[in-house]
């Protein structure tokens, strides 16, 4: 037994890492901030970790018995890669924890969003409006075309069996461009 293991077992911390590699690389997916019309700052980028970070966890939801550990491991490297970058851009200290605090509340407020709206069209593409898309004016097609794809993926996300999550095997879709530049 170790005494100081601080970070918990490995093979959650090896599976949350895998996971949020996951979550990051498609956030940063240039079809997102090209055709889908979301800001391409650091609160964008910051949203679609956010966006997919949600859809996973609802996944994990619907066994959180088995899934609390390795979500809660996934939620807390990404708020240490949070606090991270903020200091790389040259935030201070007293700085970072305002602002850590600040995305830990939009974190949940972005998730109980989505949450609520996730099976009605026009409420998700209204939570989408307000969180992903808060400083922008995308077109009614990037609305459209982002909401498609987060219910489509929520639902793709639902028929992956629970092993295959937990083994940190998550791959997502990627954005379809077409559906956010049709006219």
């Amino acid at each position: 037994m170790k005494l100081f293991n601080f970070l918990g077992p490995k093979p959650i911390n090896e599976s949350a890492r895998k996971i949020y590699v996951s979550l990051v690389k498609q956030a940063r997916e240039e079809a997102f901030y090209l055709s889908f019309g979301v800001p391409d700052t650091p609160d964008g980028r910051f949203d679609m970790i956010v966006l997919h970070a949600f859809l996973l966890f609802r996944r994990f939801k619907q066994d959180h018995e088995r899934t609390e550990a390795l979500g809660q491991a996934v939620f807390d490297l990404m708020f240490t890669d949070m606090d991270q970058n903020l200091r790389e851009m040259g935030i201070g200290d007293l700085g970072v924890g305002k602002r850590i605090k600040g995305m830990a509340e939009g974190f949940f407020g972005r998730m109980e969003a989505y949450e609520k709206a996730l099976d009605d069209v026009q409420e998700l593409q209204n939570a989408l409006k307000r969180n992903l898309f808060r400083k922008s004016s995308p077109s009614q097609t990037q609305v459209s075309a982002m909401t498609a794809y987060v219910q489509t993926e929520a639902a793709r996300l639902d028929t992956i069996d629970m092993e295959t999550l937990l083994t940190a095997d998550i791959e997502f879709t990627p954005p379809s461009e077409d559906k956010a530049r049709q006219p």
